[in-house]
C-alpha cells in the first residue's frame, strides 16, 4: 500500500510540472486587443476579458447585420460631409422623384395585376356561357320557320333594335312590335300582313331570359373592358431619375426601365385573352419593382435625416457615439475568432489552476495514514502469508507491527527481508508479481464479495515454476467467482486449461485480434498455436481459400507470402498431430507430466514415419526464408490443398487405428489371464 501512495505522490508531482508547463503555454496575449478598448460596449468587454467572459456576449457584439453595416457606412459618410444641410436637401429631392416612380409603378402594376385578370376572366367566361345559352335559344327559335341565316344573331339583334327605335317615329300611335297586319314595316315599309305575327314572335325571343342575360353580361364585360383597353400604362421614368437610380442600384434601374414595356405587353395579352379565352399567357404576375424603389427612397430619406442631425452639434455628438459603437463592433467581427481563442485560453488556465490544487500531495499523505489505521490488521497479514505460500513465495512473510500514538493503537504490515533494503532491489520480477497477486487476492478474499476479478499478464515468462502455482491458485479462485485472465503466454494458457479440467471448473477461451473493424475484436477460437490438430487443419483450409483468391486475382507477392506462411503453419500442424494423434497426448508441449496410461493406444509404423518425414520435409523447404525471398517457387493453391488433405487423411487413419489398438490392448491381458488358468 505504501508503494501505491508513494507512486501516486510521484505521479502528482509529475502532473504538477506538466500543468505548470501547459499553463505557461496557454497564456493569452491580450495586448493585441488594446486598440478596441474605449468607452463602448466592445471596449469595456475587451478591457475585462477573463475566464468568465461569456462567449455568447462576444458573439452578440461581433455579429453585425447588413443593415448595421449600411448604417455604419452612412454615419461615416455623414460625419465627414462638409455641408450636410445642402446634401440632405439633394437627397430628399432625389428620394421624392424615386418615390413618384415607385407610386406610378404600384398604380400601373395594379391595373394589370392578377385581380384585374381574374375579374375580366370572370366577366368574359360569364358572357361566353350566356352567349352559348342564347345561341341555343336562337336555334330553337328558328326551328320550324323559314328564316334567313343569322336570324337571332348579333347583327340581326342590332337591326331589330333599330326598327324598335324607328317605330317610335313612324308609328307614334302604336307600341312596337304590336303594329297590326295593315301597318307598314318600319324597315321595308311594305304592309306587314303575316309579318306582324312574326314581329311578335321576334319580340318574344328578344325578351327570353337567356337573351336578356347574354345582353346584360355583354354590357357588364364591355363596361369593364373599355376603360381597361383605353388606359395608358407608362411610368414617366425620365432620364434624370433613371440616372440617379442607376448610380445607386444599376440592377434596379434596369428592372424599372424594363417594367414599362412589360406593362404594355401584359395589357395587350389580357385584351387578346378576353377575345380568345386563352388565359395561360397572363397566368403569372409581373415582378413589380415598387418595393425596391420605395426602399431606395426610404434609404435616401434616412441618409438625409442623418445629415441634418450631423449639422446640429448635439445631434452630431449622438451620431458620433453611434458610429464609434458600430465601428468597434465591425472591428471586433474581424478578429472575433482571436478573441474567442483568448477567452478559451483564459478558461483553460483557470481549470489548470484548479488542477494544481488537486495534485497537492498533502491529501495523499493523510489518506495513506487513514487507510493504514483502518485497513491493516492481523487478519490481512495471515491472508497475505497464505497467498504467498500458495503462489510459491512462502519464504517471504509479512509481520504486524504495532505502536501507540496519542492513545491510539497504530498497526502496519512489514515484509520481512534479510536486509533493510527496498523489496524491488532484491526480489525477482516473478516474486514481485507473486506478491502483487497475493496482496490482491488477500484483499479480495477479505472483502466478502463475489464479484468478478480481472488479471492482465499475471505471470512472467521467465518464471516457469511459479506459473504453475499461479495457474492453480487462479483456478481455485474461479471456483468461487468469475476470473478473467488476459495473457500472451500460450504455456500459461495451457496450464490454466489443464488446472480447470482437473478441478472441474468451467473455462471459456477466446482470443483478441486486430481486424479491419478495429483492435481487440473477440474471436471464440484460440490462436493457431493453441488449437488442436483438427482445428489447425480447419484453419489451414480457410487460409487456402484466401490464397486461392489471391492467386486468381493476380496478387503474386501477397500470394507468395501467404503460401509461405501456410506451409510454416502446416509444419506446426504436423508437429501437433504427432503429439496429439500419433503419440495420443502421452507427452504434450506446455503440459507438465507424462501420461503413460495413454501408451495403450500408441503404435508407430514405418508408414507413419515416412508420411511424417515427407510432410515435415516439404513444409520445411517452403517455410524457410529463401522461399519468401524468391529462391524457391511456391506451390500452386491446388498443391497446397493436397498437402493439407494429406495431413488430414493421415490424422484420421492414425486416430482410428489408435482407438482400436487401445481397445485390443486393454482387453488383451484379461483374455491372456483366462487362457493361462488351469
Amino acid at each position: 500500500m505504501r508503494h501505491v501512495f508513494e507512486g501516486l505522490a510521484k505521479v502528482c508531482k509529475q502532473l504538477k510540472t506538466a500543468i505548470e508547463t501547459e499553463y505557461t503555454q496557454s497564456a493569452a496575449d491580450l495586448s493585441a486587443f488594446a486598440p478596441l478598448q474605449g468607452d463602448t460596449p466592445v471596449g469595456k468587454l475587451v478591457a475585462s476579458l477573463s475566464a468568465k467572459t461569456a462567449l455568447a456576449q462576444i458573439e452578440a457584439l461581433a455579429t453585425v447585420t447588413p443593415e448595421e453595416l449600411t448604417q455604419h457606412a452612412s454615419l461615416d459618410k455623414s460625419l465627414k460631409e462638409n455641408n450636410p444641410k445642402e446634401k440632405a436637401a439633394q437627397l430628399r429631392l432625389r428620394a421624392r422623384r424615386i418615390t413618384a416612380i415607385a407610386a406610378n409603378a404600384a398604380s400601373k402594376g395594379a391595373q394589370v395585376d392578377q385581380a384585374v385578370v381574374a375579374k375580366l376572366k370572370g366577366l368574359a367566361d360569364s358572357y361566353r356561357t350566356a352567349q352559348t345559352a342564347a345561341a341555343l335559344a336562337a336555334k330553337q327559335f328558328k326551328e320550324g320557320e323559314n328564316l334567313l341565316p343569322g336570324t337571332g344573331g348579333e347583327t340581326w339583334r342590332e337591326l331589330f333594335e333599330a326598327a324598335r327605335k324607328f317605330a317610335i317615329e313612324s308609328h307614334p300611335d302604336k307600341s312596337f312590335p304590336a303594329l297590326g297586319a295593315d301597318a307598314p314595316c318600319p324597315l321595308c315599309q311594305q304592309p306587314l300582313a303575316e309579318g306582324s305575327d312574326r314581329l311578335l314572335r321576334f319580340e318574344a325571343f328578344i325578351q327570353q331570359e337567356a337573351e336578356k342575360t347574354s345582353q346584360a353580361r355583354r354590357v357588364a364585360l364591355y363596361a369593364e373592358y373599355k376603360p381597361f383597353a383605353a388606359q395608358v400604362l407608362t411610368l414617366n421614368l425620365d432620364d434624370v431619375t433613371y440616372g440617379e437610380i442607376e448610380a445607386l442600384d444599376p440592377q434596379l434601374a434596369a428592372d424599372a426601365k424594363a417594367f414599362e414595356p412589360l406593362l404594355a405587353a401584359r395589357q395587350e395579352a389580357i385584351k387578346a385573352a378576353v377575345i380568345s379565352h386563352q388565359w395561360d399567357d397572363v397566368s403569372q404576375p409581373l415582378v413589380n419593382p415598387t418595393e425596391r424603389l420605395q426602399a431606395l427612397a426610404d434609404k435616401l430619406n434616412a441618409e438625409a435625416v442623418t445629415l441634418e442631425k450631423a449639422s446640429d452639434e448635439k445631434a452630431r455628438a449622438t451620431l458620433q457615439k453611434q458610429f464609434l459603437e458600430l465601428d468597434a463592433r465591425v472591428r471586433l467581427s474581424q478578429i472575433k475568432d482571436a478573441v474567442v481563442t483568448a477567452v478559451n485560453r483564459l478558461a483553460h488556465q483557470a481549470k489548470l489552476t484548479k488542477c494544481l490544487s488537486a495534485v497537492k500531495t498533502n491529501a495523499i499523505s493523510l489518506k495513506a495514514s487513514e487507510l493504514a489505521e483502518k485497513v491493516v490488521s492481523k487478519e490481512l497479514a495471515d491472508a497475505l502469508n497464505r497467498e504467498f505460500k500458495a503462489l510459491g513465495v512462502g519464504t517471504l512473510r509479512v509481520s504486524l507491527q504495532s505502536r501507540s500514538d496519542r492513545g491510539k493503537a497504530l498497526h502496519k504490515l512489514k515484509l520481512e527481508l534479510p536486509q533493510s533494503r527496498s523489496p524491488s532491489d532484491i526480489l525477482s520480477e516473478g516474486e514481485q508479481r507473486a506478491i502483487a497477486i497475493g496482496s490482491f487476492l488477500a484483499e479480495v478474499g477479505l472483502s466478502g464479495g463475489k464479484g468478478g476479478i480481472v488479471f492482465d499478464d499475471p505471470v512472467s515468462s521467465l518464471d516457469h515454476r511459479r506459473r504453475e502455482r499461479v495457474a492453480k491458485r487462479l483456478t481455485a479462485e474461479a471456483a468461487q467467482r468469475q476470473v478473467v485472465v488476459f495473457t500472451h503466454d500460450i504455456y500459461f494458457l495451457c496450464l490454466l486449461v489443464e488446472e480447470a479440467k482437473l478441478a472441474g471448473v468451467p473455462i471459456a477461451t477466446q482470443s483478441l485480434t486486430r481486424r479491419a473493424e478495429g483492435f481487440g475484436v473477440a474471436d471464440p477460437d484460440l490462436p493457431f498455436e493453441g488449437k488442436t490438430a483438427s482445428k489447425r487443419v480447419s484453419a489451414l483450409k480457410a487460409q487456402h481459400q484466401a490464397i486461392a483468391k489471391l492467386h486468381k486475382d493476380g496478387e503474386e507477392q501477397e500470394h507468395r507470402r501467404q503460401t509461405v506462411d501456410a506451409y510454416f503453419r502446416l509444419r506446426m500442424a504436423w508437429e501437433r498431430a504427432v503429439e496429439e494423434v500419433l503419440l495420443r497426448e502421452v507427452i504434450l508441449r506446455f503440459r507438465k507430466g507424462v501420461e503413460t496410461q495413454r501408451l495403450a493406444g500408441v503404435v508407430v509404423e514405418d508408414d507413419d514415419y515416412a508420411q511424417v518425414n515427407a510432410g515435415m520435409t516439404k513444409c520445411s523447404n517452403y517455410a524457410h526464408d529463401k522461399a519468401l525471398m524468391g529462391g524457391v517457387a511456391v506451390p500452386e493453391p491446388d498443391e497446397l490443398l493436397a498437402d493439407i488433405m494429406a495431413l488430414e487423411t493421415w490424422r484420421g487413419q492414425v486416430e482410428t487405428r489408435n482407438v482400436n489398438t487401445a481397445k485390443k490392448r486393454k482387453a488383451g491381458p484379461a483374455v491372456a489371464s483366462l487362457a493361462a488358468a488351469p
